[in-house]
């Protein structure tokens, strides 16, 4: 389908209101989906490091704790 000009583009035959509005709530939503993935993402990998950092301490601690073992 042509059309003669932009508004006639934009007015998309008296129903550009309702093609507008669809591409602007499917914009929202992927733009909405898109910005909670990232969040979520930096949130997982803080949650990595500091599991990995606890796991790095526990393994010292008993490392510590075998060799005051293996002393006396």
């Amino acid at each position: 389908m042509q059309f003669d000009s932009i508004s006639a583009f934009i007015n998309m035959g008296g129903y550009g209101f309702y093609v507008w509005m669809s591409y602007g709530t499917a914009f929202i939503a992927m733009a909405f989906l898109y910005y909670s993935s990232k969040v979520n993402h930096r949130k997982i990998k803080q949650q990595i490091a500091k599991r990995i950092k606890r796991e790095d301490k526990l393994r010292e601690v008993a490392k510590h704790r075998k060799q005051a073992a293996i002393l006396p």
